[in-house]
Order: structure tokens, then sequence, then C-alpha cells
């Protein structure tokens, strides 16, 4: 897939995230979300950014529980340079991806390939097409007891 133009690398915040869309060219062609971060020169884990830019993008969910996203709309948490989930507490260090505290510590964000190119961010990942900035369509999940026990 041909590279596309995400945003300015400017209107990348330093305190949260960026959130888009993208669909992952399988044969059912999903929407997905994903999330842009600065992610520095510097990581806690002692990892290196994920790009030489400073900036990294992953798909929006936690890996804890993957129907919860990081990046609910307004942009994600930050704190010291990492991604705060806010529904289980579990960090994300931005340029590696890996949790690096919480219930899902060890694991690691899903990553998508981006570059930088006279100031603006592209998204280059061959498996995945930018569709456009902001939330997609809500899902809507089943939070029904599957329990035969009845009340």
């Amino acid at each position: 897939m041909a590279a596309s133009r995400i945003t300015a690398l400017a209107d990348v915040p330093d305190d949260s995230t960026v959130l888009f869309r993208v669909t992952d060219g399988s044969d059912e062609d999903r929407e997905r979300e994903a999330i842009l971060v600065r992610s520095g020169a510097a990581e806690p884990d002692g990892g290196a950014p994920s790009n030489g830019d400073g900036v990294s993008c992953w798909l929006n969910y936690c890996q804890h529980l993957t129907h919860i996203k990081l990046d609910k709309g307004s942009g994600a948490p930050m704190r010291d340079g990492e991604i705060v989930c806010a529904n289980h507490g579990a960090y994300f260090a931005a340029g590696s991806g890996r949790c690096t505290y919480g219930p899902c510590e060890g694991a690691y964000l899903t990553e998508l390939e981006v570059e930088i190119d006279d100031g603006d961010v592209y998204l280059t990942d061959d498996d995945y097409e930018f569709v456009g900035l902001g939330e997609g369509k809500s899902e809507t999940l089943d939070r029904t007891s599957t329990s035969n026990v009845e009340f």
C-alpha cells in the first residue's frame, strides 16, 4: 500500500496521542483505530524509539483486555514518556510499546510503521491503509452473561 499522510509532525503532542483510523487489508477489510505518540529519545525500559524521528504508532488497544481503547477519542493519558491505560493502570513505553507496569507487564502493543517526511507523518505499513483522523465506528460489545444460571 502506498504511504498516506496522517498529520503534521507539529500536531503530534508531547503529552497525549493522535487518534486515527486504518483498514487492515483483510478479506473483511476491518476498520481499526491507531495512535501516534511522541516517543522521545530515550525509553524508560532502555529500548530505543521505534523510529529515529521520535514518533511511534500503535494499534489503539490495551494488551490486558483488547476491547479496551487506550485513546478514547480525546488523547490517551501520558506519564513520564509512557502511555497509560486509564482502565487498568497499565503503562506502555511510548517508543517500544512494551508494558512496563500493570496486568499485562511484558506484553507489547502492536506497531504500525510510520515515517516522517518534510514535517509530516506518513503511514508506511504494508498491512494497513489510512482511512482518516478521529474515532472509528463504535462497536457494540455484548456484555451479557453467558452463564446458564438464572436469577
